[in-house]
């Protein structure tokens, strides 16, 4: 908060901060057990859905126990997906795999989930929940070691840090119980990591950067409910990654490309590599004749059960992304992030209900007793067996795993390092020549940053912030040739300078699209994303 100002506060049961698949199952589900309480949602974004992005098949199963008449109250679940394809790919060929069990769509829908967000954010309002778009959550509230809440940003604060004429000092949400659903790498959640001690004893979180695109292809061309996933080129047996490839709608086609962020070398830029994997023969097909009509991207927590850090701290709790619910070799986490979300309301209303203990502890037993738990125990020893061995190694592994242990293995691989002690330095790799766009099919940043709608008040501070800018010469250009020019799939980065022996790096802010990749995979982590003015970044479409 500015000195001098002073913040307006709201007092309320249950502060939600994020309105994502997870935050709002917890705030419907708090108001189907406590229709009294008073329950609040944050959400940085514009409008709720603005900053969903998703490979978007979701497992309705979290959905039919929240809400078990979703169908008939018009959820926007239409595209049933009917035809799975796994295909292993060469530079100019590709092989069909047997689908893997853990990626059978039978059952599953093929979404918005931007607009699943829309759906689930209106049923909440209507059992009375409030909901804030508009507003980022940039500060906790602690009293006596206990969270009592969240202040949103203040508004309207100059690039130099003074008052501007529409400053507006942000507000306190005062609550029993605070639940942070803020996705992967939330910035206040990072901070309960450090004061809470969450990690202590847990693996590294793991992430990986999705980037996607939204196209609208001829009617002769669209397969509705086709699911198609890829792995092999363009990667190196050695990075993890693949594409994600679904039909539905009226002539949509999502395409989306994931990277592990435990790559190693620091030439690998991940918006390249989704863009040439486009130029694939077996690829290529599903674009031609279409026309791109939107952009994103967003890490994801990778890392699964051995990741997950202690869920609750006195005054609240982690649901989500924020804590890493993802099952990676399902490729879903929209279902176990919804049922985390309802777990927490569970056992936040029970606390409401009692005597109000320091933190809502009876989640974290209630997760354990979970099919979220049973799941992603399953699964555990999937996502680190293709870091440990490499891609036909860790083919073999969860072969192994999923037929013969069927998930019941006698032993737990673990994630050793953090992804950003993970590359090499520059000068040791071979360098990644990229293909230029021809702007039909392939694109370069800037064009894409422009259809993902991002915009940020352009005279406000910078949320990216260098903890030790010498580094960003000394350390990220010196020994891995500025990394963050790559991996940053915005243009946020930039090196100027270097061609007359005095680089200096550039941020371009007003381009991010907040997907939290740079603050994950800096080398030193000497960048810190923070959240910028609230309704800032991208506006996803209905589609995305």
């Amino acid at each position: 908060m500015s000195e001098g100002s002073v913040r307006e506060q709201m007092e309320f049961d249950v502060v939600v901060v994020g309105a994502g698949p997870a935050g709002l199952a917890a705030a419907i589900r708090l108001k189907q057990l406590a229709p009294e309480a008073a329950i609040c949602v944050v959400e940085k974004g514009a409008e709720v859905g603005a900053h969903i992005l998703s490979g978007a098949v979701i497992e309705p199963r979290a959905l039919d126990e929240l809400l078990p008449d979703w169908r008939a109250q018009g959820a926007p679940l239409t595209t049933q997906a009917e035809d799975d394809r796994f295909l292993y790919l060469t530079r100019n060929g590709a092989v069909r795999l047997p689908t893997p069990p853990t990626m059978h769509n039978h059952g599953n829908y093929i979404v918005s989930l931007g607009d699943v967000c829309r759906w689930l954010g209106q049923q909440a309002e209507a059992l009375g929940v409030e909901i804030y778009p508009g507003f980022a959550a940039a500060e906790l509230l602690e009293e006596g070691g206990r969270i009592v809440g969240i202040a949103t940003g203040d508004m309207g604060v100059t690039r130099e840090g003074t008052h501007g004429p529409s400053y507006a000092p942000g507000m306190e949400l005062r609550a029993a119980y605070t639940i942070f659903a803020e996705g992967c790498r939330g910035s206040l959640t990072k901070q309960l990591f450090r004061r809470f001690a969450l990690r202590d004893g847990r693996d590294p979180q793991t992430y990986g950067i999705g980037i996607k695109e939204l196209w609208e292809i001829p009617a002769d061309r669209h397969r509705p409910g086709l699911v198609e996933h890829s792995i092999g080129w363009p990667m190196d047996s050695a990075t993890y990654g693949g594409s994600f490839l679904y039909h539905w709608g009226k002539n949509l086609v999502s395409y989306g490309f994931v990277v592990g962020l435990d790559y190693r070398n620091p030439w690998l830029s991940p918006f390249e590599e989704m863009q040439r994997l486009k130029t694939h023969p077996a690829m290529r097909a599903h674009f031609e004749g279409g026309r791109r009509i939107a952009y994103g991207a967003r890490a994801l927590s990778e890392g699964g059960l051995q990741s997950l850090p202690r869920l609750t701290f006195p005054g609240g709790c982690l649901v989500g992304d924020t804590a890493g619910f993802l099952n990676v070799p399902k490729i879903k986490g929209t279902h176990t992030a919804m049922k985390s979300g309802m777990l927490a309301a569970e056992a936040v209303a029970e606390a409401l209900a009692g005597d109000r203990p320091a933190e809502p502890a009876a989640y974290t037993e209630k997760f354990r007793d979970s099919w979220v738990a049973d799941e992603l125990h399953r699964v555990r020893n999937i996502r680190p067996g293709f870091a440990k061995f490499g891609l036909w190694g860790g083919l073999l592994n969860a072969a192994v795993d999923t037929y013969v242990f069927r998930g019941r293995a006698p032993w737990t691989l673990h994630h050793r390092h953090p992804d950003h002690a993970s590359l090499n330095e520059a000068a040791a790799v071979n360098r990644i020549d990229y293909p230029k766009p021809d702007g039909v099919l392939t694109f370069d940043r800037l064009s894409s940053v422009f259809i993902s709608n991002t915009n940020h008040e352009e005279n406000q501070p910078v949320h990216l912030r260098l903890r030790e800018p010498e580094r960003a010469i000394s350390v990220n250009w010196a020994e891995y040739r500025s990394p963050e020019t790559r991996y940053c799939p915005a243009g946020v980065y930039e090196i100027v300078g270097a061609d007359e022996g005095a680089p200096r790096l550039q941020i371009n802010a007003q381009n991010c699209v907040h997907c939290k990749t740079c603050d994950i995979k800096d080398p030193t982590q000497n960048i810190n994303w923070v959240p910028p003015e609230g309704g800032g970044g991208p506006v996803y479409p209905g589609g995305m």
